[in-house]
């Protein structure tokens, strides 16, 4: 290799594959290739870096960490004339083939035939100011982040720019027929279609917009309806939180409206503040479906519809499966303490029935429990009655659980056989 292809092909090498793994050396201060000290001799450094250059091309394969970065980033010297920066060789255009494509080796030597060796070897600096580059590369594509994107010119924007109706994009396609050859191929389809205008108005504000806002949808299409109420006659509307619920809940509009839903607390709720007493309501709902399915829901604002609305939605988007036994009671005894409430759901043989407060029993018509006693003991707030309620019966200890825990089978938990008799 030349001094020639080292002084005029600053990096041949493709850039690293990370944009930032090489300190970029072609901003500075300095005059091009210049270092302190190595003015005195240009040939024996010309010399040097054509050696280096040999090193860097056997190695490029596994790019060197920092001792190849220290040399990239090595300034080469000073003192060059213009009969330095000659043509490249066929030795240098065969490296370079290794790396580039024909399409960017011609442009990589349409580039170095633009540039003057004259304002090489006079005028070009290395530049490390605080808009320097600090990596290498060939600049051979568009990087999205850190260089400018290309727009068209304003003279491709076309106001009156509109798509073909049917009758114009079936006239295309007869004059294709008619234009077909004897001996019509697939290419000759091919490039109907990737030639085929579906617009009318400039050819550029289809090929190249220089906006990418789209022309008005044709009228009279009928794939092209305009979006509107898609309502049956008779048929109601859903209400937007309807549907919202519906989404978050998986559930169909019936499924919701059959949830048995009861407001058990309401009560105002006053704000005290600078702009005076801010009035609102209050309601604790609880919603099931009978089967065993059970939510409590709150809900406060200044419209008591509102309020109610929303402890309605949120009763049914808590709810949670309520473990039953025969599908009637609840499984064993169960003590719960939340606050100074300190409530006792006992289990009932089939006919007791509910015997328990209002609120409870209530929350068992909900959840479908038929016979269940309950017991509550020190304060009896109706908030944390009715929330120390759905704890306890989320915290059944279900037979299953008996059993894994004492290490026994399942019939042995519950005393009872296959054929129904009890030990």
């Amino acid at each position: 290799m030349s001094a020639p292809f080292a002084a005029r092909c600053l990096f041949p090498l493709r850039a690293a594959p990370s944009r930032a793994c090489l300190q970029r050396t072609f901003h500075s201060s300095r005059p091009l290739y210049a270092g302190p000290g190595e003015n005195d001799n240009p040939g024996k450094e010309i010399a040097e870096n054509e050696k280096q250059a040999k090193w860097r091309y056997k190695k490029v394969k596994s790019i060197a960490p920092a001792r190849e970065k220290e040399e990239l980033a090595r300034p080469l010297p000073a003192g060059l004339k213009p009969e330095h920066f000659k043509a490249y060789t066929d030795k240098n255009k065969k490296i370079l083939k290794e790396w580039y494509t024909p399409a960017q080796l011609a442009a990589i030597e349409a580039g170095e035939a633009a540039v003057d060796p004259q304002d090489l070897a006079e005028q070009a600096t290395l530049r490390d100011g605080p808009w320097a580059f600090d990596y290498l590369d060939d600049f051979a594509q568009i990087h999205p982040v850190i260089d400018k994107p290309v727009r068209a010119p304003e003279e491709n924007y076309d106001p009156k720019l509109r798509y073909k109706n049917e009758d114009e994009i079936g006239e295309d396609f007869a004059k294709f027929i008619q234009d077909l050859p004897d001996e019509p191929t697939r290419l000759d389809y091919i490039k109907f279609r990737d030639n085929l205008r579906l617009t009318v108005g400039k050819e550029e504000a289809e090929r190249n917009p220089r906006n990418y806002l789209a022309p008005e949808i044709p009228k009279g299409i009928p794939e092209m309806k305009k979006y509107g109420s898609t309502r049956k006659p008779g048929e109601v509307e859903i209400d937007p939180a309807m549907k919202r619920l519906m989404r978050q809940t998986g559930y169909s509009l019936d499924q919701i409206r059959r949830f048995r839903v009861k407001n058990l607390v309401t009560h105002r709720v006053v704000n005290q503040t600078r702009m005076g007493k801010i009035q609102s309501q209050y309601f604790l709902t609880v919603a099931g479906n009978g089967r065993g399915l059970l939510g409590i829901g709150e809900g406060k604002s200044t419209e008591p519809e509102d309020a109610r609305r929303q402890a309605h939605f949120a009763a049914i988007r808590n709810a949670q499966p309520i473990p039953r036994y025969e599908d009637r009671t609840i499984f064993g005894d169960v003590k719960v303490k939340i606050g100074a409430v300190e409530l006792e759901l006992m289990t009932r043989p089939p006919g007791f029935g509910i015997r328990c407060q209002a609120y409870i029993f209530e929350m068992c018509r909900c959840a479908g429990i038929s016979d269940l006693a309950a017991r509550v003991t020190r304060s009896r707030n109706p908030m944390n009655t009715i929330k120390a309620t759905f704890q306890a019966l989320l915290t059944q200890r279900i037979p299953d659980e008996i059993a894994r825990g004492l290490g026994k089978k399942l019939v042995d938990v519950r005393k009872v056989y296959y054929g129904g008799n009890v030990q």
